[in-house]
């Protein structure tokens, strides 16, 4: 069974032992996609981010793939837009930095030139928008690259062919 996560920053500045400041957090598990949400993500990419479950089940297969650290940036900047407490927001921003945009992250996320110059000159005085124009390119890349081999990915027919067999059952 799938179960969803959540990325928050360490409350008591602590690191976990793979460095990151941010953390994964256990939620109660979700239920199974349902046969219209899987639908659905194999029709779009925004409907397949939009859904919890989807962005899980994506990250399994981006996880399969070795490019998990591009959901996880994407999600890390989601929670960073939702920070309201400045100091919240410069910790989030730092993390984020460091986990995914430093060239020395083990994580670091593919941007070009500018958008990391980008970034840099915003990190001066970081906001919960920082890092949009980076979010955005990492979206395009999953949307262009990594979606497609999902659709055709043996996750996603798992997926599709468990909801053909339980239909049938009833």
């Amino acid at each position: 069974m799938l179960s969803c996560l959540t990325v928050k920053t360490a409350d008591d500045g602590s690191q976990q032992t793979n460095g990151s400041k941010l953390k994964p957090v256990s939620e109660t598990d979700c239920e199974p996609p349902t046969q219209h949400e899987i639908s659905e993500w194999g029709k779009s990419f925004d409907k397949l981010m939009l859904n919890k479950r989807g962005r899980q089940v994506f990250k399994e297969f981006l996880r399969s793939e070795y490019s998990e650290e591009n959901m996880l940036f994407w999600i890390a900047c989601e929670d960073l837009k939702r920070e309201t407490m400045t100091e919240a927001v410069e910790e989030k921003a730092r993390a984020i930095y460091d986990d995914f945009i430093s060239i020395l992250s083990p994580k670091e996320v593919s941007l070009d030139a500018q958008v990391r110059e980008t970034i840099n000159r915003k990190m001066v005085d970081p906001s919960s928008h920082t890092f949009d124009e980076a979010q955005f390119q990492i979206y395009t890349l999953m949307q262009r690259d990594s979606y497609p081999r999902f659709l055709n990915s043996q996750i996603f027919k798992r997926l599709q062919q468990q909801h053909q067999q339980q239909q049938q059952q009833h």
